[in-house]
């Protein structure tokens, strides 16, 4: 329990920096070797991540999370979650994208669990 305690933590802890565009802390939420996965583009990592993080600047992102399934396997942990966010760039129209998402964590050797790899399968809708 204390260890799908702590997944939803960091689910909540990425959800809140993100809305806050704190790239920093989503940034500490990975590990090194993350793999992202979206629809209509070859899978990509912190670096391209961070880079694409430096693009939304005063965009506001409001979403919520909520965990459909999560087991943990030793120091592997998988969740599916559902999604639902809304991104405003300045001046702009909101867009907002719901879906479904498959998450792997990694438990490190300190004891925290980082996202390593994340299948996000969020299509466009109407605000």
């Amino acid at each position: 329990m204390d260890d799908e305690r702590a997944i939803r933590e960091l689910i909540d802890q990425w959800m809140a920096a993100s809305q806050a565009g704190d790239t920093a802390t989503v940034l500490s939420l990975m590990t090194d070797d993350v793999v992202f996965m979206v629809p209509g583009r070859e899978p990509f990592g912190k670096v391209e991540f961070a880079a694409a993080s430096q693009g939304m600047q005063g965009v506001r992102v409001d979403g919520t999370a909520e965990i459909r399934e999560l087991q943990v396997l030793g120091g592997w942990a998988y969740l599916r979650s559902y999604l639902e966010v809304t991104v405003t760039p300045p001046g702009g129209k909101a867009v907002k994208r719901t879906g479904y998402t498959l998450t792997i964590c990694r438990k490190q050797p300190d004891g925290r669990w980082l996202l390593a790899r994340d299948a996000n399968l969020l299509t466009a809708g109407k605000t």
